[in-house]
C-alpha cells in the first residue's frame, strides 16, 4: 500500500538502480501499468510525459494539459513516445480524458520516490513542509506536503501530510525507504523530538542537525543557560540578499557531560543573527539555538553556521536534475477550468525529454 493514502502503489519501494536511472523515461518505464490491456492506445510513460511537459509549460488544469497535447508537434510527440498509427504514421496525443484518468490512478508516494534523487552518500538532507500553491479546492483545503530536499534543491521524495494531522507523523514515513547512513537530517524546531533523534541514529545511523524553540521550553531554557560567554569557538559571517543585510555569528559548544537532557546530543550551538531591511533601514535581532549528535571535529562553527533556515529548504522543489520552473501567466494557458490537479501533481516533475534547439513548439 502506498506509505501516503490507500492507493495500491505502482511501484513497490523503488530499488537505488530504478532512482539511479539517468533518464526520467526510463525510471517511468519501470512503473506496471494500472489499466487493462484491451483498449490502450497510448503507454503509461507518454502520458505521464506528456503531462509532465504541459505543466513545465504552464499548463494548471486538465483541460490545460490537454490543450498543449493536441497543440504539440510532432516531433514532440515523437520523443515524447507517443506511437505513429495509420498508412501516414501520424501521432495522436493522449486526451484530455485519459491524461485525467491516468493521473488518478498513479500512486503519488511511488512517484516521488521514484523520481527522486537518491540521498546515499550525501551530506545534507533537509526536512520541511510547504502549502502547495493552487491545490486548494471549494471542500477540500491545500495540500501541505513534507519534502525531503538534497543541496542545491533536489528533492528526495515527499508526502502529502493529512488534512487533520502535523508534519510530525510523516517524519518517519519520509525518510524509512532510504539509506541514510552518514548523513546530516537538518529541519526546524517541529521536528526536534527525541523518537525521531533515535530513529535516526540508532535505525538509520545518520546525524541529525536540529533547531530548538520555545515549543520545547525545558530544552530551550537549559540551551540558554549554557556558559556562551566563555566559547572561544566562533565565526562572523556577513551577507547581503532578499533585500536586507544580515551579520551572523555562530558559537558552538561540546555539551558532553553537561547533563543536557535530550539522546545523543554531543554539541549545541547558538546563532544570533542582526538583519537590516535596506528599504525600510528596519533592524531586527533573533538568537537561535541548535543541537546536533556531531563532534567539534565534525561540526565546526563554519559547518553549522548556516541552520536548517538557511539549507535550501525554502527554495522551490524541483526532483533531480531539474531547473527551477518558470510559470506563465494565468492568462496565457488556455482552457482552464475549476478542476483543479491533484495534490500529488502539485509539486514539479523532472524535465521529460531534452529540448532541442530546432525545435520551435517547445
Amino acid at each position: 500500500m502506498c506509505r501516503q493514502s490507500a492507493t495500491v502503489c505502482l511501484t513497490k519501494s523503488p530499488t537505488r538502480q530504478h532512482r539511479e536511472l539517468p533518464a526520467v523515461a526510463d525510471r517511468l518505464g519501470t512503473l506496471a501499468d494500472p489499466r487493462d490491456r484491451r483498449g490502450r492506445r497510448h503507454s503509461l510513460v507518454a502520458v505521464l510525459l506528456t503531462a509532465c511537459c504541459a505543466v513545465l509549460a504552464g499548463a494548471r488544469s486538465y483541460l490545460g494539459v490537454g490543450h498543449w497535447a493536441r497543440s504539440a508537434s510532432q516531433d514532440a510527440l515523437a520523443r515524447l513516445g507517443v506511437r505513429a498509427t495509420g498508412p501516414l504514421g501520424l501521432r495522436r496525443a493522449p486526451s484530455t480524458t485519459t491524461i485525467r484518468r491516468v493521473l488518478a490512478l498513479v500512486c503519488p508516494g511511488g512517484l516521488a520516490d521514484l523520481l527522486g534523487c537518491d540521498p546515499t552518500g550525501a551530506r545534507h538532507v533537509a526536512v520541511d513542509g510547504k502549502t502547495a500553491r493552487g491545490s486548494r479546492t471549494g471542500t477540500h483545503p491545500a495540500a501541505h506536503l513534507l519534502s525531503a530536499v538534497l543541496d542545491g534543491g533536489r528533492t528526495v521524495s515527499q508526502l502529502r501530510v493529512p488534512d487533520k494531522t502535523t508534519e510530525v507523523t510523516g517524519f518517519t514515513k519520509l525518510l524509512a525507504p532510504f539509506d541514510l547512513t552518514g548523513v546530516v537530517v537538518t529541519a526546524d524546531a517541529l521536528h526536534t523530538h527525541r523518537g525521531h533523534v533515535r530513529w535516526l541514529v540508532e535505525e538509520k545511523n545518520a546525524h541529525y542537525l536540529l533547531v530548538v524553540r520555545q515549543n520545547q521550553p525545558t530544552l530551550h531554557a537549559a540551551l540558554r543557560s549554557l556558559p556562551w560567554k566563555e566559547v572561544t569557538a566562533r565565526r562572523y559571517d556577513r551577507e547581503m540578499g532578499h533585500g536586507r543585510r544580515e551579520t551572523r555569528s555562530v558559537r558552538t559548544l561540546t555539551v558532553t557531560g553537561l547533563g543536557l537532557d535530550f539522546p545523543h546530543v554531543a554539541q549545541a550551538a547558538k546563532i544570533h543573527r542582526h538583519r537590516t531591511d535596506v528599504k525600510t533601514g528596519k533592524v531586527t535581532r533573533e538568537t537561535v539555538y541548535a543541537i546536533t549528535n556531531l563532534p567539534a571535529h565534525q561540526a565546526s562553527p563554519q559547518v553549522i553556521g548556516k541552520p536548517p533556515e538557511h539549507s535550501g529548504v525554502s527554495r522551490p522543489y524541483t526532483t533531480c536534475g531539474t531547473p527551477r520552473l518558470v510559470r506563465t501567466p494565468r492568462r496565457s494557458v488556455p482552457g482552464t477550468d475549476r478542476r483543479t490537479w491533484p495534490p500529488s501533481a502539485a509539486s514539479q516533475s523532472a524535465p521529460c525529454v531534452p529540448p532541442r534547439a530546432d525545435s520551435k513548439s517547445w
